[in-house]
């Protein structure tokens, strides 16, 4: 009869769920496949489903355990806690019979025979229908960590048992149509890895909130991992882009400090041994995690979702979590499930919200999902206020938890003072379908009861709570019944937070990637102030620069990575189209707006043909700026592998600064040619058009700019309210000059293309544009499917074919 209750991990596989549960087949399956691999998982065994069974059959248990729950309503909050706590109390008092509890025993001892006396394990629960592709049950049952010695892990396996009928497990149960009865708790026990002292999390091999599948996705935080869990910590976020890890171009997309106020660490006493203490001030200001850690984690995530895709004969994203080790040093998997809200959804499927009308911005966190929800709000600051909630109120919490769920599940939106994007606030609201922004700082100060208000996940990584009701459309498009016009349709992206997002409109890649975007957002700075800082006169401006470039090496390293991030981020979701980058393009009274910037800019009559473009890249005043540039877009195309990225140079008025912009470019390390370097100019000067040939030969394409074009060619300044009503992209001379330069383009075997605002407010002008033969037009978002339709009417007429 030995063993008829253990398995260790090196016997079970993903196929023994019925037998574990989901999380320990998972556990086994990674054991015996991924961990000659290279990825460690911590060993340990499975108390099976089948312990579960006989510990209730033994104890008669289940008569008691169907009348507990015969007829229960689970929108009836209070009986079900209490008949949750019966069910509870009916598994605890029936034990665990002699036979299982030595079986326990002898498998703890060999444990303690591979890792010494001193270890301590972690407890889990494994329901049989828990981590499966369809349904996770993720925070449903109990874990209980750092538990030694026999009499503890024997309790808390009995703990484990009878949580299967928590209030959160019993409601998921219901709400997803499985049978109390028939489904089992099995219990894994396993090496505890101490990241009480060190630093966990959780990871996605693709982007929780738009389903990209080429990135990992990664969070983490110090101590026990519970806290980005529940989302009691706003935790450090890292990317990596699988393709150009693949390929051995191996670096961190992205990555974004947390601030990690608390950690959780292991106390004295019972079972539940954990306490939260703050984190130090050094602690919050640098990552839980090394860049190589991160590539690390990256590289076995890749392995995961690699191999379980291979079982499933399908693409399989995964959820994962993992944990380093403050002993040893290691980095450890401690679980893997199938990813089961983003990797489902219909990727044809769009559904797009966007913001008509604003109201005052209330508060801002983090965004998870991309939609909008109008409400009440109701600030919950106490588990024993969850009654007063009203369905269709938006939760105002510090947190959420498990218990919570029977609330979310009818609150038409989310938003908490702390938590990450994987915390249990954001994994509910993305599986239930709302908005929810975490992370908040001092929203269940900020808003109160019974206000209305406007949650909004539509602009990015930023979530914002909005006064009152905000104006919104709602537009979805089947985008597998589009077919795809002979010209190419690119778009134009400045914020890097939405690219993901935007990837998946219909798109041939991006025309225009404005570079002034992620400098203001995201910068801040004034490059030269980051090259020059003591040049500042101001010492609150010295201050605050100071503060950014904290956790650099040096100021001028922190525009570089900021920029590649950045750069990267839009060069990643449209990877491998091409993303036409323009350098800089401020005008010197919007450089001075940057902090630092009054010291290095002049004070111009008319800055719109001031000291802007191509004129500032080898001026003195500004040519150090420039290095930056060039040195964030070459670390983006050489160390993180991402050569789609073309460049584009603004406002370039003579052949001779031509010749002057590509060769510093050349000096700076970006030769064209090399390594397929593509530089485009914008053609935007009446004098590009009438020297393009001689533009052609220091240029690989075109892209024309009908903003400044039109003012240029009418002599219009659109900055001048008395004179703007004369600027119209659809003047006969501004068309005429736009026709010269397509043909003059095509004449030199040159790629010409459109970004301005002309064919995305006028749809005359992309048709006129289509019937020139233009290669590319390039469009603000929001246009992309009525332009796209506009042009595959005109080229049906033209008698050319549409794409597919």
């Amino acid at each position: 009869m030995a063993d008829r209750f253990i398995r260790f991990f090196g016997q079970i596989g993903i196929e023994d769920v019925p037998l574990v549960g989901g999380k320990n087949a998972s556990l086994g399956e990674m054991y015996r496949q991924l961990a000659p691999r290279g990825i460690l998982i911590p060993n340990g065994f499975a108390i099976t489903a089948e312990a579960y069974r006989d510990a209730l059959d033994s104890a008669r248990a289940w008569p008691a355990l169907e009348e507990a729950l015969s007829g229960l309503d689970v929108t009836n909050v209070q009986d079900l806690a209490r008949r949750a706590k019966q069910a509870r109390e009916i598994v605890r008092r029936a034990g665990l019979p002699e036979a299982i509890a030595e079986e326990i025993r002898q498998a703890l001892a060999k444990l303690v025979e591979e890792y010494g006396p001193e270890l301590s394990v972690a407890v889990r629960s494994s329901a049989t229908a828990e981590d499966l592709p369809h349904a996770s049950f993720a925070g449903q049952h109990e874990s209980y960590l750092n538990v030694r010695g026999e009499a503890g892990v024997l309790e808390a396996v009995v703990h484990c048992f009878a949580s299967l009928f928590t209030d959160r497990a019993i409601r998921y149960r219901v709400d997803n149509g499985f049978d109390h009865f028939k489904v089992f708790n099995s219990v894994g026990v396993m090496k505890m890895v101490r990241s009480d002292i060190a630093a966990s999390g959780v990871l996605f091999t693709l982007d929780t909130e738009t389903g990209f599948e080429d990135v990992v996705f990664l969070t983490g935080s110090y101590g026990l991992g519970e806290n980005v869990v529940q989302g009691a910590v706003d935790p450090d976020e890292f990317y990596v882009f699988k393709p150009t890890y693949r390929a051995g171009k191996r670096s961190v997309l992205k990555r974004e400090l947390g601030a990690k106020k608390i950690k959780m660490i292991f106390s004295e006493g019972g079972l539940t041994t954990t306490r939260n203490m703050p984190t130090d001030v050094r602690e919050r200001q640098k990552f839980c995690l090394s860049d190589e850690e991160v590539l690390t984690l990256a590289g076995q995530a890749i392995t995961i979702e690699d191999h379980y895709s291979a079982v499933a004969g399908v693409k399989r994203p995964m959820d994962v979590e993992w944990a380093k080790d403050g002993l040893d040093g290691r980095l450890y998997i401690v679980q893997a499930r199938p990813e089961t809200v983003a990797s489902r959804r219909d990727r044809a499927a769009l559904e797009t919200y966007r913001i008509e009308t604003r109201t005052p911005v209330r508060i801002e966190g983090r965004a998870v999902g991309t939609k909008i929800a109008v409400g009440r709000a109701r600030v919950i600051s106490h588990l024993s206020e969850l009654p007063q909630f009203v369905p269709g109120e938006i939760l105002v919490a510090d947190s959420t938890s498990p218990d919570w769920g029977t609330v979310m599940k009818s609150a038409a939106g989310v938003v908490t003072n702390r938590g990450g994007r994987t915390c249990h606030a954001a994994i509910v609201a993305r599986e239930l379908g709302i908005p929810a922004i975490v992370g908040a700082d001092g929203a269940t100060r900020a808003i109160r009861s019974g206000e209305l208000i406007s949650v909004c996940c539509a602009e990015g990584d930023i979530g914002r709570v909005y006064e009152g009701e905000i104006g919104f459309v709602v537009e979805r498009v089947d985008l597998s019944q589009l077919p795809r016009p002979q010209t190419h349709v690119m778009l134009n992206v400045g914020n890097p937070e939405l690219a993901f997002a935007l990837s998946r409109l219909p798109n041939d890649g991006v025309g225009l990637a404005r570079m002034e975007f992620i400098v203001a957002e995201s910068i801040k700075a004034h490059p030269m102030a980051l090259v020059h800082p003591e040049r500042i006169a101001d010492a609150e401006e010295r201050a605050e620069i100071a503060r950014l470039t904290a956790n650099d090496a040096s100021p001028k390293e922190f525009f570089v990575r900021r920029l590649a991030e950045g750069v990267a981020t839009i060069a990643a979701a449209f990877y491998p189209k091409p993303v036409v980058l323009r350098m800089s393009d401020f005008k010197s009274n919007e450089y001075a707006q940057l902090l630092g910037g009054r010291a290095f800019e002049p004070v111009e009559a008319n800055p719109m043909i001031g000291f802007r473009g191509a004129s500032r890249y080898a001026h003195p005043a500004y040519k150090e700026g420039f290095a930056l540039e060039c040195a964030g877009v070459k670390r983006v195309r050489e160390e993180m592998g991402l050569t789609n990225v073309k460049l584009m140079i603004p406002f370039c008025r003579r052949i001779d600064e031509a010749e002057r912009v590509v060769e510093t470019m050349a000096e700076l390390g970006l030769k064209r040619g090399e390594n397929g370097l593509e530089i485009y100019v914008m053609c935007e000067i009446p004098n590009n058009v009438l020297l393009i040939d001689a533009f052609s030969k220091h240029f690989d394409g075109f892209s024309i700019g009908s903003n400044d074009l039109t003012q240029l060619t009418l002599g219009v300044d659109r900055d001048s309210e008395i004179v703007a009503f004369d600027f119209d992209e659809r003047d006969p001379g501004v068309k005429e000059i736009i026709r010269l330069a397509v043909e003059g383009a095509r004449r030199n075997h040159r790629h010409c293309g459109i970004c301005g605002q002309a064919p995305s407010d006028y749809p005359e002008i992309a048709e006129f544009l289509v019937r020139l033969g233009i290669d590319s037009i390039s469009l603000n978002p929001d246009t992309v499917l009525a332009t796209t339709r506009r042009l595959l009417e005109v080229e049906k007429a033209l008698g050319r074919p549409a794409r597919g």
